[in-house]
């Protein structure tokens, strides 16, 4: 069997969400490749040439390359789809933008249907998009794949029919980078790098509504004003509709309390994670959530919201939240930086035990088998 698989969602060079999920999925596709090779051959569509760090070709691991810009899914791809002599026999998109229009079976991932419930934090463009594409993709696909259960519940909720082609494939962690080891040396370096003097609390991710970070701001605010020497720490890209975040800072005097890194490298994120007291996922929504399982390898007891994904990430290795109430933050990250020794290092046992659920081959494996079975 021939498989197709849209590449461009991995061939990013800063990774994040989605991002690494395709990436680790390619990744962990092609050190797999000696139990499928007698079976199958794997190409990869890129609109541009594959990044460094992609996996190399090899005999059953192929590239191939459709230049293009805007609407590439419309204007290029699905043509090749369809006319194209070597057409593969299926097709999987790790996201859910399906060539909806393409002749053979199609697989798509979905991440999350967050936007439904919380429109107004996306641009009208942005949302119509995702609502739009997104139920397409879920109508025409064969096989859709839900990163959590909580995922599957919205797909079901919102699209009942599609209910017995979704199958749940849980994402997944690099030991290799992340994991209880990471030395002192290296979360020096890191601090050095940002700046980061004090013992610090961290969010990581991407800026945008969704992430609930001017709540985790008012929520450092209380934790100041009952005498907390601790800096706030915002690592993450700019996404979108972020510029509320950068004026909830300067409304509330904590210039000097918040510290905005931006993007972080992956080579950066270990030692960042590392040298925090507590790491904090306040979102409205997950459908996820990678890097509260990151922290956890680390080592790191993470706060994150009862809602969404989250509470079938960390089990009950993390403390809950209402993303509602900065109170409720508030107590939660009180909870992790007042506890006792014996109860922060339980705390740093459960996640360790909790990650290990957790593996991108796992990942991988299933995947090719949802993928062989349609």
């Amino acid at each position: 069997m021939l498989i197709g698989i849209d590449g461009n969602e991995a061939n990013i060079k800063n990774r994040v969400g989605v991002n690494q999920y395709a990436f680790e999925l390619l990744q962990n596709l092609w050190k797999l490749q000696d139990e499928w090779k007698r079976s199958h051959s794997l190409v990869v569509y890129l609109k541009e040439d594959p990044l460094p760090d992609m996996p190399e070709e090899t005999s059953h691991f192929k590239y191939k390359i459709i230049p293009g810009g805007k609407m590439w899914i419309l204007t290029k791809l699905t043509p090749d789809l369809i006319f194209a002599k070597d057409k593969p026999d299926i097709f999987f998109s790790p996201s859910h933008y399906v060539p909806f229009l393409a002749p053979m079976p199609k697989i798509s991932s979905i991440m999350d249907l967050g936007y439904l419930e919380y429109s107004t934090q996306f641009t009208k463009k942005d949302f119509w998009q995702l609502k739009i594409w997104t139920a397409i993709s879920i109508f025409v696909s064969k096989s859709i794949i839900a990163i959590s259960q909580s995922t599957k519940d919205d797909i079901v909720r919102h699209y009942p029919s599609a209910k017995s082609k979704i199958h749940i494939t849980y994402l997944a962690y690099d030991p290799n980078q992340f994991n209880n080891l990471v030395s002192n040396k290296v979360v020096r370096r890191i601090r050095s790098r940002y700046s980061i003097v004090d013992d610090y609390i961290l969010y990581l991710g991407t800026l945008k509504p969704s992430k609930n970070i001017e709540g985790l701001v008012e929520a450092f605010l209380r934790l100041k004003n009952t005498g907390h020497e601790l800096k706030l720490v915002i690592a993450g890209k700019k996404g979108w509709l972020y510029e509320p975040i950068f004026k909830k800072v300067e409304e509330l005097g904590l210039e000097k309390d918040v510290i905005f890194t931006d993007f972080i490298p992956e080579v950066d994120k270990q030692g960042l994670i590392k040298g925090a007291k507590v790491f904090v996922l306040p979102s409205f929504w997950e459908g996820f959530g990678l890097d509260a399982l990151n922290a956890m390898a680390c080592g790191v007891p993470v706060v994150v919201s009862n809602t969404g994904s989250l509470p079938e990430v960390v089990g009950d290795a993390g403390v809950l939240v209402n993303p509602k109430s900065t109170r409720s933050i508030a107590d939660g990250i009180e909870k992790v930086i007042s506890a006792s020794k014996l109860k922060y290092n339980s705390l740093v046992e459960k996640g360790l035990s909790q990650v290990k659920k957790f593996s991108w081959e796992k990942t991988a494996r299933e995947t090719l088998e949802i993928i062989t079975n349609v």
